[in-house]
């Protein structure tokens, strides 16, 4: 039986990815800050975190820390050349080397860390996933006015899919870089904030907004995107669709 580690495994990616596992019959590990018995604060590592990587075949981290990730990369890092683990296999952007996002910088960093190793490694770019732009659209929905970038697109993914590639990669041995996952349909954010309204019921006037600054640039230019990689299949009005249907009083 294989055993495979998941950091940030009770998260929105780390919770589907961790059940795909199991449906494929590994034994599963669960490293999350509050979850024992493998509760653990990555960017301070620790006995836990050694009992946690120990003789386990695979690393799949899904752990997102807004300020700390090159941390927690390197304490990873470091405990999984400790234990011998042979496989380190890690989620990352679409566009993180060509949006100079701070966010993005941060995992690019992270993407070097476990690129330079000495670890066996696999890497995972996807596009951003749709409960993040659901998270984007309900705040900019809050006054009455809904603001919106000009020119902006985004490409949504479904996050099962992107856990259940993960878990499929996982499984096998080391490959790299491997081909970027996009969501199904490419849209102006205009678009998604109309099917956000009418999913959601709200009525709000939607404004394009020119922003300014290097980021808007890169945004605008499509680098966050992969639409030669567009090979999601779960639309964000059906996302939205389901999630809507599920909320009470719908």
């Amino acid at each position: 039986m294989t055993t495979i580690l998941v950091t940030g495994g009770t998260g929105t990616l780390g919770r589907p990815v961790c059940e795909g596992l199991r449906a494929a019959g590994h034994e599963v590990r669960v490293l999350s800050r509050h979850s024992p018995p493998f509760a653990v604060d990555l960017r301070k590592g620790g006995p836990l975190l050694d009992r946690a990587v120990r003789n386990v075949d695979a690393i799949v981290h899904c752990t997102n820390i807004m300020k700390g990730d090159e941390q927690a990369a390197r304490v990873l890092i470091e405990a999984a050349r400790r234990a011998g683990v042979p496989h380190l296999l890690s989620i990352s952007i679409v566009g993180v080397d060509r949006v100079p996002l701070g966010y993005y910088r941060r995992k690019y960093a992270v993407e070097r860390l476990i690129q330079q190793s000495g670890i066996g490694w696999t890497l995972l770019r996807t596009t951003q996933f749709h409960d993040l732009i659901l998270t984007l659209l309900e705040g900019l929905a809050k006054p009455p006015v809904m603001c919106v970038p000009k020119a902006v697109r985004d490409q949504p993914l479904e996050v099962a899919e992107a856990a259940a590639r993960l878990a499929e990669l996982a499984a096998g041995a080391p490959a790299g870089r491997v081909a970027d996952m996009g969501g199904p349909r490419i849209h102006t954010f205009a678009e998604l904030a109309d099917a956000y309204l009418r999913a959601s019921g709200k009525r709000r006037r939607v404004v394009e907004v020119p922003l300014p600054g290097k980021v808007y640039r890169g945004l605008r230019h499509g680098g966050h995107l992969a639409p030669e990689q567009a090979v999601g299949r779960v639309t964000f009005e059906e996302f939205l669709t389901g999630r809507f249907a599920a909320e009470p009083g719908a």
